[in-house]
């Protein structure tokens, strides 16, 4: 039975090397270009022909939109307004990504640490700019709660300090180990199969178990491929809303 890791590897696909640094354009570049001209060919398509009473692609862009507004909206506030494009096309990508790891042969870009870290990371980067531009020193406060006992204080600012700094830790690896699961067992019932058919007899005649387990499987990915992408912009919304209402 072949790796079930083997489908996560980095191949170059075209060598690139400048000024003695590796720059070859590898598997997982390539879908993630392919993730990015598919966004940006799904939004572009359904508003070309923008009208008052909407196609099917034209609604189901807007739907798309509407639900990530109202996300910011519900959990910033009016003053998430400006930050509706950055988490709308956040949320498209990582969608769009996930959705196109679940076709054969492909390669899922938020199966790996790195992409999602970046992600993160940024986002965590940001919440910190945006937290000093607003308010200042000011910021600070979030880690002192309200109403928080003077004989405690020290204990709650470390716990609070500790939370904050691994929210780029948690938030990359949520996406990236329920990509990485789900894409094992698919490939592990996979090689099951192959070893049943091949044993021939009896155990050939039982290999449509662990088919309908990859059907089952697959259909479960659908639905952890829209979920990662829908926590991981709320999960941005929170922390953006850290930024701009100082809730401490």
């Amino acid at each position: 039975m072949a790796n079930p890791l083997e489908q996560f590897e980095i191949h170059p696909t075209a060598p690139l090397s400048i000024a003695g640094i590796d720059a070859s354009l590898t598997n997982a570049g390539i879908f993630m270009l392919a993730t990015s001209v598919s966004v940006v060919f799904f939004v572009l398509m359904g508003m070309r022909r923008s009208s008052l009473v909407p196609g099917r692609w034209q609604s189901m862009v807007e739907m798309c939109y509407e639900f990530i507004a109202g996300m910011v909206k519900e959990n910033i506030g009016q003053k998430g307004r400006s930050y509706v494009p950055f988490v709308f096309t956040l949320f498209m990508f990582i969608l769009a990504g996930n959705l196109i790891g679940l076709l054969p042969y492909s390669f899922t870009v938020t199966s790996h640490l790195a992409v999602t870290f970046a992600f993160a990371g940024l986002i965590f980067l940001a919440t910190i700019i945006i937290g000093f531009i607003n308010h200042g020193m000011h910021f600070l406060g979030m880690f002192i709660p309200r109403d928080t006992p003077v004989v405690l204080l020290p204990l709650i600012v470390v716990i609070e300090v500790i939370s904050f700094l691994s929210r780029p830790v948690t938030h990359s690896v949520r996406l990236f180990a329920n990509m990485t699961a789900g894409h094992i067992l698919l490939k592990v019932f996979a090689g099951f199969i192959v070893s049943l058919l091949l044993a021939g007899g009896f155990l050939s005649s039982i290999s449509v178990l662990p088919a309908l387990m990859i059907v089952i499987l697959n259909a479960l990915e659908l639905l952890v491929a829209v979920v990662q992408a829908y926590v991981f912009a709320l999960l941005t919304c929170v922390y953006l809303n850290d930024a701009v209402n100082l809730e401490h």
